[in-house]
């Protein structure tokens, strides 16, 4: 099977070699020629150079060369007929087969994307000029979209009706699952598959609409996403990565690509004029998508979510990406518990200090776990810094492992040939380290505890144990503490749940990993000192507040400034030490608590 000689042909006059090479890569001219990153296999100087008058690229770092064909089997992974097939959709050109079985075939697909290329329209028509659409609509101008945001990126409104999208299309029963946007019901019906939902697009990288996330509005029934179904035969949701081909000249200009979880934050960061943000399509990184980002030059990757949630063998995948792929993977520095979308509207310089401010993975994680720690007493320390290094054991690099031994050193006043000395011996089994919850993980799914292990050998923050004493014993912890001291999001929304009601009222109140919380500390019996517990979550909120005091005083430009800083930051340490003894920590937390509780909620407000 192939392509007719002369459509091959028209194919590659037509085609723009610097354009197409451009959309990977930073190209410039270069006298006759253009220059750029080779990114058929990353490097930081150029040596890629592209001759437009003859339509022919040289790699002088890898020896690759070809003609616009070659590049796109090349970047994209594709053999000779697929990159025809490519470059001919781009410039219009009509393709002829010399196997009209296979011309079907791949005719099919096209039509495919073409039908939910129509579904994008219809649905995005709908949201502009529906009468159905105006509580959709209200929604949207709430989240700070106007309309220009929501034509840029053609959201769109699913009617909640069985089946106008099926009725406007008018597609066969197969084309109808297949393409992902309907299927035929128990009653022999066409059926939508998307129904009273705000309609994002999600495009591949090439431009070609492939599916559809869907959020529900606030207030309706039914899960908050729904994406295209993973049966679709034009969607893989493991290679495809929502914003990618809007934002791919950004990632390309800037060498790096910022990793988020919703549509709604990609959106965000393109309107804090960061323009370079992708999602994951409602699953987590996979090497696939690391490759494509590769291939328009991101060498630099940031994540905004949670990073930490996935565990043990997200970090092994993320170290073995970095050296495979010679990526530098971060961790945005994102405000604990605070969105993307929501820092883009209300603070966007915030948002851009956060993805300049990124932190290496193992650096975010290493914090995590020693932040969870307790540092008041010696066998917490201990404690903290055999966790520390379970997680500093698991990246490759020795040297790497050692730099990060000499901080676990400084957090726990641990003597540093002591640890090195742990590090060097295996790793015991022990109860894994607690950890914040993420947004796209559940840490507290049943299956992660699939080894039945007992809960009091379940380690548990003190604002674990603050909750669990609001549960159990509610008159020793009530009035004591407030929400705005958690620093995890999903324990706040725990915690602030709680009332008269009773557990299971709060629980059906909250989210599902904060319910999930609440449903287990509801079955843990707790004998903890509530003076303990308060004194906990007062010395983690103290922590949390010293360090951004320091990150405020390395910002300040007056001294006045960095000197009322530092005045604050000795104020809070001198008080944090006196939690640490029985008869001086009383009067600690009552100097503290309402002096966090009224710099929390400033940094809030």
């Amino acid at each position: 099977m192939g392509i007719h000689d002369e459509d091959i042909a028209r194919v590659r006059s037509s085609a723009d070699l610097v354009a197409v090479i451009g959309e990977h890569t930073e190209i410039k001219r270069s006298g006759r020629n253009f220059m750029a990153r080779c990114p058929l296999h990353g490097e930081r100087t150029p040596s890629l150079s592209v001759s437009p008058e003859k339509g022919v690229y040289y790699c002088f770092g890898c020896q690759r060369s070809g003609d616009a064909i070659t590049f796109v089997q090349e970047i994209d992974g594709l053999d000779f007929v697929g990159a025809v097939e490519s470059l001919a959709s781009r410039y219009g050109i009509q393709l002829r087969y010399t196997s009209a079985g296979e011309g079907q075939r791949r005719g099919r697909k096209k039509s495919l994307q073409e039908a939910v290329g129509k579904a994008v329209d219809f649905y995005h028509e709908r949201l502009l000029s529906g009468s159905d659409a105006a509580e959709a609509r209200g929604y949207l101008r709430s989240r700070g979209y106007d309309g220009d945001l929501v034509r840029k990126y053609k959201i769109g409104w699913a009617p909640d009706d069985w089946d106008q999208l099926a009725r406007h299309l008018r597609l066969s029963a197969d084309d109808l699952r297949d393409s992902g946007l309907g299927f035929v019901n128990k009653a022999g019906r066409q059926q939508d598959a998307f129904r009273g939902r705000v309609m994002f697009p999600i495009h591949d990288e090439r431009g070609d609409a492939v599916g559809f996330g869907g959020r529900i509005l606030p207030g309706h029934e039914g899960p908050k996403y729904k994406n295209t179904t993973t049966e679709a035969e034009v969607y893989d949701k493991s290679r495809v990565l929502y914003g990618l081909h809007t934002h791919r000249d950004g990632i390309v200009k800037a060498g790096e690509a910022i990793i988020c979880e919703g549509y709604t934050d990609v959106i965000g960061f393109a309107t804090a004029d960061i323009p370079r943000a992708v999602a994951t399509c409602g699953t987590a990184l996979t090497e696939e998508h690391v490759k494509l980002l590769k291939r328009f030059s991101a060498n630099r990757l940031v994540l905004s979510f949670d990073a930490d949630a996935a565990g043990l063998a997200a970090a092994e995948r993320v170290y073995a990406w970095e050296k495979e792929y010679e990526l530098d993977i971060r961790v945005a520095a994102l405000p604990s518990g605070v969105d993307p979308d929501d820092l883009a509207r209300n603070d966007p310089g915030g948002l851009q200090r956060a993805v300049d401010e990124a932190v290496p993975f193992l650096k975010f994680r290493l914090e995590r776990v020693l932040d969870a720690g307790d540092m008041s007493t010696p066998e917490g320390k201990a404690r903290a810094a055999e966790h520390a290094l379970d997680v500093v054991r698991e990246h490759p690099d020795a040297l790497v492992r050692d730099q990060y031994v000499i901080e676990i050193a400084d957090r726990t006043r641990i003597d540093l040939a002591r640890l090195r000395e742990l590090l060097a011996s295996p790793s015991r089994p022990r109860p894994a380290a607690p950890q914040y919850v993420s947004s796209s993980v559940d840490s507290y799914d049943d299956d992660e505890h699939e080894d039945h292990r007992p809960p009091e050998r379940i380690r548990l923050t003190p604002e674990d144990e603050a909750i669990r004493l609001m549960i159990h014993r509610p008159d020793e912890v009530a009035g004591r503490l407030v929400p705005v001291l958690f620093g995890d999001p999903i324990r706040r929304e725990a915690f602030e749940a709680l009332d008269s009601d009773g557990v299971m009222a709060a629980a059906d109140r909250v989210g599902e990993r904060a319910a999930t919380l609440l449903r287990r500390l509801a079955v843990e019996s707790s004998d903890a000192e509530a003076d303990d517990v308060v004194a906990g979550v007062v010395r983690l909120s103290a922590d949390r507040v010293v360090r951004d005091l320091q990150h405020r005083t390395r910002l300040a430009e007056s001294p006045d400034d960095r000197q009322g800083f530092a005045t604050a930051i000795a104020w809070v340490k001198t008080q944090t030490e006196g939690l640490a003894e029985r008869n001086t920590r009383e009067a600690a937390v009552t100097q503290l608590l309402p002096w966090l509780i009224q710099n929390a909620e400033g940094r809030n407000g």
